[in-house]
C-alpha cells in the first residue's frame, strides 16, 4: 500500500505559477509510474501528465502541453507538478496517483492507477 500526499495547491492569478508536490510513503518510489489528473466541478476527472519510472519519460494531456511539467525524484520519494501560465479553466482539484503494474505511459488513464492522494486545490482567478 503507498500513501500519497499532495501539497502546494492555493490560489493564484491568471498567468501565474505553482509548483504541486506529491509525497510518497514507500522508499521504492522507482518502482511506480506516476501521474496527476484534476477534477473541475462539475467534470468528470482529467489526464494531466504521467513520468515514468526513471524520469526519463513524460506524458502530457494536451489541455497543458507546453506549461506544464512533471518531474521527480526518487531518492525523496517525491513527484513534482510544475504549472506555468496558468488560465483559469486550469482551476480544480489536483490528484496524484502511482501504479506499479503499468507498462508505459500510454497506459495511465484515471481507472489504471492504484494509489491516489486525496488532492489539493488549485484556483485561478481571471
Amino acid at each position: 500500500q503507498v500513501q500519497l500526499v499532495e501539497s502546494g495547491g492555493g490560489l493564484v492569478q491568471a498567468g501565474g505559477s505553482l509548483r504541486l508536490s506529491c509525497a510518497a510513503s514507500t522508499r521504492s518510489l522507482i518502482s511506480y509510474i506516476m501521474g496527476w489528473f484534476r477534477q473541475a466541478p462539475g467534470k468528470e476527472r482529467e489526464f494531466v501528465a504521467a513520468i515514468s519510472r526513471s524520469g526519463g519519460g513524460t506524458r502530457y494531456g494536451d489541455s497543458v502541453k507546453g506549461r506544464f511539467s512533471i518531474s521527480r525524484v526518487n531518492a525523496a520519494n517525491t513527484v513534482y507538478l510544475q504549472m506555468n501560465s496558468l488560465k483559469a479553466e486550469d482551476t480544480a482539484v489536483y490528484y496524484c496517483a502511482a501504479d506499479a503494474s503499468l507498462s508505459d505511459l500510454s497506459r495511465v488513464t484515471d481507472r489504471g492507477m492504484a494509489y491516489w492522494g486525496k488532492g489539493t486545490l488549485v484556483t485561478v482567478s481571471s
